[in-house]
């Protein structure tokens, strides 16, 4: 599901999910995310890679990190504030491979409103890195600050 307006904590519930754009991973921008990043051999070099685990050329999981990112600030996911990390966990269940098309698939997992700050929320989202073949490259749970639309109004003792 794609929206087009600003999700506030209000608007969002557990379940909902969001699907981003697609995009094509190609060796070239393996190499140079490797090259200024991440300068493995594994993430550079053919032969290396073919001798490594991965058995062959495989993208940085920092880069799949990055693209997952560009694919959910693209339109996927409309959080009102933009998409404000107040932690991640990651892991990369199988390699990134030249020739993949990748989307991001989110799932709002919880919503939590702050007691502090009536003004924001936390939301547990978990996005879900996929492979042109529907294989999950990448594991993302964050928690993600969302304002509130309207400041909940503190109660009465």
């Amino acid at each position: 599901m794609t929206i087009a307006t600003a999700c506030y904590l209000e608007d969002l519930s557990i379940g909902q999910r969001f699907v981003s754009a697609n995009h094509a991973l190609d060796e070239e921008q393996i190499i140079a995310f490797a090259r200024q990043f991440d300068p493995q051999p594994f993430h550079l070099d053919h032969v290396a890679a073919a001798k490594s685990i991965f058995g062959g050329l495989a993208a940085s999981g920092w880069h799949v990190a990055s693209l997952t990112m560009r694919l959910i600030v693209g339109d996927s996911a409309p959080f009102a504030g933009g998409v404000i990390g107040a932690g991640v966990e990651l892991s990369w269940p199988r390699p990134t491979r030249p020739g993949d098309v990748l989307r991001v698939e989110t799932t709002v997992i919880e919503i939590t409103p702050s007691r502090s700050k009536p003004d924001r929320g936390i939301v547990t989202v978990r996005s879900e890195t996929r492979n042109q073949a529907d294989e999950v490259v990448q594991i993302m749970t964050s928690r993600l600050v969302v304002p509130r639309r309207t400041a909940a109004i503190p109660e009465q003792r």
